[in-house]
């Protein structure tokens, strides 16, 4: 099931539903053609990946979380875990020392575009 977000109130919530389990969140827009060429893909995968929430944020109806998020391309998925933005250091788990490996930013999940093959792929390293 894909859950719509609205607004800032109903995005914290469903953050915080998901807990511990991987959150997908596809944001996009009504008149996108690549949208709409994935949307029925991304549905597919809520099914397929029952340990995994998926939600949708229309950006020009809510105008407020595209910006908040930094959306400047769609389609773009984010991923969060514990209501956080899934990075780099989270998901190595703290197993390489900053310092000695040289790591100095924090890369962000997320991708733009409709590959609907890269989306599955990140989502099963994540979950």
């Amino acid at each position: 099931m894909v859950h719509i977000i609205k607004d800032m109130d109903e995005f914290k919530t469903f953050l915080k539903a998901a807990g511990c389990k991987l959150a997908v969140v596809e944001f996009s827009a009504k008149w996108c053609g690549a949208c709409k060429r994935i949307c029925p893909l991304f549905h597919a995968m809520s099914l397929q990946y029952q340990n995994v929430m998926f939600a949708k944020v229309d950006v020009d109806e809510s105008r407020e979380l595209a910006q908040t998020y930094h959306i400047k391309a769609i389609p773009t998925f984010q991923m969060f875990k514990q209501a956080q933005k899934v990075t780099l250091f989270s998901r190595l788990k703290r197993a390489i020392c900053c310092c000695r490996s040289g790591f100095v930013g924090k890369p962000i999940f997320e991708f733009c575009g409709a590959d609907a093959k890269k989306l599955e792929a990140k989502i099963q390293e994540l979950m």
